[in-house]
């Protein structure tokens, strides 16, 4: 059984890892997705991290594949009281459908709901800060939709430390619900986002950090071991990694790996689960067979050797 941890102060308990919702429609189709979803649910990965968003980039999508696909999958499997489903709001949809107003919220909530085909959402998210929205009116909009019962808690994507200690002010100040979660990018690579002042309010104020990219786009598999093999849906991501702090840290993984019986994606997230703050990074897969790196991860302790070398290789 996989340990749960606690997503801020909502009351919802999650699984140390997370399954990234980003790659179903993409570069998982509808039958490799629910293969996926399946094998996941039975190794006791039950959150899924989606968007409204996901996945419009690719020409002839229109966005909301990937909460489309999952809610096919709940509604064939019955099994959405098993579940933790996340998703967001804000970006970019066609037709002047963006932003975190009031009208916009509540137009995308119910939309991302029929998609999923639920009367609820665990986790609701702010994709990316919209500064010209005053948060008083999207922490507003919110409250609202939690006391209507459609969704439970609300997190924010990509918030900077002030934006998170703003919202956070402005929600105790007028009763308001609270960003309980923060999705930033966070990995072996990239630690400077979170490092810091993001870092120290998350842990100050109890808000349950549920990074992305926790491979940093698959680099941190061993996949991709030079600009050459560096191809694919996601070679463009991957290739800004192959340089001399990419392969150090690679050889870092490698050495632990072999040494403590793991795979190098193993340990990049169970490094990631011994930073201050994590309550879980989320991690995306397109084969069945790599969820047990998820699982195994989860279970698997880093000693002060692998620790250290992690830590001056990826500092």
């Amino acid at each position: 059984m996989l340990p749960l941890r606690e997503l801020g102060r909502s009351g919802i308990d999650i699984p140390p890892v997370i399954l990234g919702g980003n790659v179903f429609g993409w570069t998982a189709d509808t039958a490799t997705s629910f293969r996926v979803l399946d094998a996941a649910l039975e190794r006791g990965l039950n959150a899924i991290d989606t968007a409204d968003a996901y996945s419009r980039w690719l020409p002839g999508h229109a966005g909301g594949e990937s909460e489309a696909i999952l809610g096919v999958w709940m509604k064939e499997r019955q099994n959405r009281d098993k579940l933790i489903i996340a998703t967001k709001v804000g970006l970019d949809m066609g037709a002047g459908k963006e932003g975190l107003s009031r009208q916009r919220i509540f137009q995308a909530v119910d939309e991302s709901l029929i998609r999923l085909q639920t009367d609820y959402i665990d986790l609701y998210q702010a994709h990316r800060d919209k500064p010209a929205t005053p948060l008083e009116e999207t922490l507003g909009a919110f409250t609202d939709l939690i006391k209507a019962g459609k969704v439970r808690a609300i997190g924010a994507s990509n918030y900077t430390a002030p934006r998170m200690a703003e919202a956070d002010s402005i929600s105790k100040a007028n009763g308001l619900a609270r960003f309980e979660s923060l999705q930033p990018l966070y990995n072996l690579m990239e630690r400077t986002e979170y490092e810091g002042p993001l870092q120290d309010f998350c842990v100050a104020r109890n808000v349950g950090v549920i990074n992305y990219y926790a491979l940093a786009a698959g680099f941190l598999t061993g996949k991709y071991r030079s600009v050459q093999n560096s191809s694919g849906p996601r070679g463009g991501t991957v290739r800004k990694y192959c340089n001399e702090k990419g392969w150090a840290v690679l050889a870092a993984l490698d050495k632990h790996a072999a040494r403590l019986g793991g795979t190098p994606a193993q340990l990049a997230i169970a490094w990631v689960l011994t930073r201050p703050g994590i309550a879980a990074p989320i991690a995306s897969v397109t084969k069945v067979e790599q969820l047990d790196d998820l699982v195994r991860a989860a279970m698997l302790k880093l000693d002060a050797a692998a620790l250290t070398d992690l830590e001056a290789a990826s500092a």
